[in-house]
């Protein structure tokens, strides 16, 4: 495999709130290699969204807090690092495409100054040289009249185009990851689909890694090497992604697998997993899966499971197959 630009080595983030100590990244470890795009899934409320903010030091203090563990880029402790250090790779090195890029994107300035501020603070260019730039990514990311939009505002555009938008002004400084955290929802899926490619172009062109967080198989299927899937703040099973896709080990992977509407079947009801995702900070003893879980037996209850290779790059926090093999499911 090619370098390691990222690892995670068990990073647990945490926030104290009225109700106490909550754990919302609770011992998450994971690679992400030169020229990979990994896809982290699961369903809303585990973690997936806190784990990036940790990567990029963007945890709000208080009331969240890195409690322990490492965050290393390209072998520098992103944990240990002055605000300042921070600051200079924080869109420089790893960049972050946000959620909602109408929020994300400051509605009093220009598409144009937010791009050429974003450049300017890690490269030294002349103002008319960084719009310049501006404007050669935006045409990059495939939006038309570029120099033109450089002087609309935010609200003056598309969801499509501000999520463009976002994308250019996350690559503006060529970074060696990008943080993607569900950079297609609230989008129709032909304008999802030029984003995807849009994604898919820079990957390839620049061999930047991608982190890639979505609630949508589907788009994993299409751009990911890997997929780590979470559940109530830990990873649940990780692996290559057609092998995850195709044979599933972990419950909750099966579940989120079963509940796809399939085209070649007819059903009155699509399937759903029973019950919640867990309110982090509630699950006391056992695995955190066990009571939606449809194959949990006794042991699940009262020990937590570890994650566990179950084939060659693939591994699972189950206690299925320690207790009847690898056969099961």
């Amino acid at each position: 495999m090619p370098d390691v630009v990222l690892e995670l080595d068990k990073l647990r983030t945490h926030f104290f709130t009225d109700q106490g100590e909550v754990p919302a990244v609770d011992g998450v470890s994971l690679r992400l290699h030169q020229g990979e795009i990994i896809g982290i899934v699961g369903e809303s409320g585990c973690g997936k969204s806190v784990t990036s903010l940790s990567i990029m030091q963007l945890v709000p203090n208080p009331p969240g807090k890195i409690m322990s563990g490492h965050v290393y880029f390209k072998g520098e402790d992103l944990v240990q690092v002055s605000p300042k250090r921070m600051k200079q790779i924080r869109g420089n090195d790893i960049a972050m495409i946000f959620q909602e890029p109408m929020t994300s994107l400051n509605p009093l300035f220009t598409i144009g100054n937010q791009l050429i501020e974003a450049i300017r603070n890690h490269r030294k260019m002349t103002k008319q040289e960084a719009r310049k730039q501006a404007v050669t990514m935006l045409e990059r990311v495939g939006i038309p009249r570029a120099d033109e939009i450089a002087s609309e505002y935010p609200h003056q555009l598309s969801g499509g185009m501000r999520q463009r938008v976002m994308i250019a002004m996350a690559m503006c400084c060529d970074p060696k990851v990008l943080i993607a955290d569900e950079p297609t929802t609230a989008l129709d899926v032909t304008i999802q689909a030029q984003i995807l490619d849009l994604m898919r172009h820079l990957n390839e062109a620049h061999d930047t890694a991608i982190l890639l967080i979505t609630h949508d198989l589907g788009v994993v299927a299409e751009l990911c090497n890997r997929v780590v899937v979470m559940y109530a703040g830990q990873v649940v099973e990780e692996g290559d992604v057609r092998m995850i896709l195709k044979h599933p080990k972990h419950p909750y992977t099966k579940g989120l697998l079963k509940s796809l509407p399939k085209i070649h079947e007819q059903s009155k009801r699509l399937y759903s997993i029973p019950g919640v995702v867990p309110k982090p900070g509630t699950v006391g003893h056992g695995c955190r899966f066990a009571a939606r879980c449809e194959v949990a037996f006794e042991r699940c209850k009262t020990t937590a499971p570890q994650l566990q290779q179950v084939a060659t790059g693939h591994q699972c926090r189950c206690f299925l197959y320690e207790e009847r093999g690898d056969e099961v499911g």
